[in-house]
């Protein structure tokens, strides 16, 4: 835990290298002392049909679900710590985000091969 899914519209990736994005996202979760690096799962998905109110802005936004038991501080510094990772990269972005979230503890599976 946590997974870091990042949405962005299309157009994002010809501004920024989407690798370097995902680096820098993976980096701000580990940079908050909150996980383990084997633990971070980072992925991105682009968006070609998008909307925002009457235009269609270029964003980017980091969503982080994480296993629910952090507290508010916690996930303040996390979002904190992602946000100052990825902005540098986004200069030109119109909206840039994060957005923590708590996941159901005792409802949450998953099966990992060893």
């Amino acid at each position: 835990m946590p997974h870091c899914i990042i949405e962005y519209s299309h157009d994002v990736a010809d501004q920024v290298s989407i690798d370097d994005l995902i680096a820098a996202t993976h980096q701000g979760a580990m940079s908050s002392g909150l996980f383990e690096e084997y633990d971070i799962k980072t992925r991105a998905i682009a968006y070609r049909q998008h909307r925002t109110g009457q235009t269609q802005d270029s964003f980017v936004h980091v969503t982080v679900r994480l296993l629910y038991g952090r507290d508010e501080q916690q996930k303040s510094l996390l979002s904190d710590n992602l946000l100052a990772a990825i902005e540098p990269l986004l200069p030109n972005v119109a909206s840039v985000g994060v957005e923590i979230c708590d996941m159901h503890r005792e409802s949450y599976r998953k099966r990992v091969l060893s």
